[in-house]
């Protein structure tokens, strides 16, 4: 399972304040320089492109040297032109990365013998054995439950990303003034400027248009629950628009070079008030869960940090990593011959109190459970808890 999460570069250096960018370091074994001809040199590859690319080591508890001692003589026994030893070193892959902290993690595999396999996933493994796994709340829910029973009134669409995704986004008011918005990925943005007035736009108009022209609301609720994330373009384009001052949130930090421990400074991270913005100061209560990933976790964060902030569900998923391609800092995302791609954050995100949450998710305000027997019945026990905090 690969967490969906595209980073928009500009953005980043510019909302994100990354003072370090890569350096033209010289590197002699670059991974994908690697002939990859047996699994020797598949190792090496891999070994080699998490030592210098992976931005965690300070706080990740494997230990990397001891995985090149351990794992470098068993994939020498393998042969790469063997079935059953290509799914062996699937399952090595998936033992010498199952600590990894970084929660975007993911390796993908060119060999076809592999083609029919999930990639590897640590975060999504340790979810998945975890003793409070539960699955997604269905987008039925937002998309009929909480209009049928929740709304006054409002607006809800569908439609496609570009990557062929189903998207759904809902808003509309509660008890008449109270603003309610849901969407499934961060790609407010995008369909905003793109979609024509179709669902999703109409839905994003109403709730802007509510935001801007209503002086009567007495608090905003914005629902990120089972949200995978998606731009970062969206922390502006979204809260950018209920502040007029710059908000500190948190900060971010890049590899400078190829050692293992060779960071940048820590860089603040801000949003930053758009054109327009109206500062908003009823309460705005993020709803999030277990599912709640990257964008939608720094979100959370953001809106956490202001005075007004709060946040009531589950403990997010724990991916707060920002990405982008390697080409751009010293740290990230990388390819082998034989790996499709090594998916992994790029930077390194610290909350404003100091903490990484990275691996560990971030905590809400007041905890509500998943409950399926209330979701079953029509009602939504964390909408509710949301909404006495602003009754």
């Amino acid at each position: 399972m690969k967490s969906p999460v595209s980073y928009i570069l500009p953005l980043l250096m510019i909302l994100l304040m990354t003072a370090a960018c890569r350096k033209d370091l010289p590197q002699l074994n670059e991974p994908q320089d690697y002939v990859s001809a047996n699994f020797n040199e598949v190792f090496d590859a891999f070994w080699t492109g998490m030592n210098n690319n992976y931005v965690f080591w300070d706080i990740d508890t494997v230990d990397w040297d001891q995985v090149h001692r351990t794992y470098k003589p068993l994939f020498a026994q393998l042969n790469i032109n063997d079935s059953n030893d290509v799914r062996k070193a699937y399952t090595y892959f998936k033992q010498m990365t199952a600590g990894l902290v970084d929660s975007h993690y993911d390796i993908s595999f060119a060999d076809t013998w592999l083609a029919d396999s999930n990639s590897v996933n640590p975060a999504f493994q340790r979810k998945r054995a975890s003793p409070d796994y539960h699955p997604r709340i269905s987008i039925f829910h937002f998309y009929d439950t909480i209009p049928t029973h929740y709304l006054n009134a409002g607006r809800r669409g569908f439609t496609n990303t570009p990557d062929g995704r189903q998207y759904v986004a809902v808003s509309g008011t509660i008890n008449q003034n109270i603003l309610y918005l849901y969407f499934s990925g961060f790609n407010l943005k995008t369909l905003f400027n793109t979609d024509t007035m179709n669902g999703v736009k109409r839905v994003e108009q109403y709730f802007f248009d509510n935001l801007a022209q209503r002086n009567d609301l007495k608090g905003i609720i914005i629902d990120v629950r089972g949200n995978g994330g998606g731009s970062l373009d969206d922390l502006n384009f979204l809260l950018g628009k209920m502040v007029t001052q710059p908000v500190h949130f948190g900060y971010t930090r890049s590899k400078l070079g190829n050692g293992r421990l060779d960071f940048s400074p820590w860089a603040p991270a801000y949003v930053t008030p758009q054109t327009g913005a109206k500062a908003i100061t009823v309460p705005i209560v993020m709803l999030a869960d277990a599912w709640s990933i990257s964008m939608a976790e720094m979100t959370t964060m953001a809106v956490k940090a202001l005075p007004n902030g709060h946040f009531v569900g589950e403990r997010t998923w724990g991916a707060n990593g920002p990405l982008t391609g390697n080409k751009f800092y010293n740290g990230g995302q990388f390819s082998t011959g034989w790996l499709n791609l090594v998916y992994t954050s790029s930077l390194v995100f610290k909350y404003i109190d100091g903490n990484v949450y990275e691996g560990v998710g971030f905590p809400p305000d007041r905890a509500v459970p998943y409950n399926p027997a209330a979701l079953r019945a029509g009602r939504d026990l964390q909408l509710e808890a949301a909404l006495s905090l602003i009754r």
